[in-house]
């Protein structure tokens, strides 16, 4: 079945930076467009950055556009989400799937916390 393994969050300060990994099996991911998503405590989950199967023509929200980077590595099927400058709005719980569309089951996720 899908299954998707998010690690590399962590507590960091403000500035500081996080890459965080998702490992994806049970379906073809190298022919997936795949995102990362984030969800903070009482908001909506939101995706913030995906890519093509090929790996092109990232695409980020307006919060984390020149600061997060997506990437992909097809042949281990794993996702990274590299993040830099990060701020306390960050503060939230990411998690990775297909995009823009995705599938029912999602992973843990990854809790990531910017505080001083």
């Amino acid at each position: 079945q899908v299954k998707f393994v998010e690690s590399g969050g962590g507590l960091v300060q403000p500035g500081e930076s996080l890459r965080l990994s998702c490992a994806a099996s049970g379906f073809p991911g190298s022919i997936s467009s795949m995102g990362w998503y984030r969800q903070a405590p009482g908001k909506e989950r939101e995706l913030v950055a995906r890519i093509t199967s090929a790996g092109s023509s990232p695409h980020y929200a307006d919060s984390v556009k020149g600061r997060f980077t997506i990437s992909r590595d097809n042949a281990k099927n794993v996702v990274y989400l590299q993040m830099n400058s990060l701020k306390p709005e960050d503060t939230a719980m990411y998690y990775c799937n297909r995009a823009p569309v995705t599938f029912g089951s999602w992973g843990q996720g990854t809790q990531v916390t910017v505080s001083s």
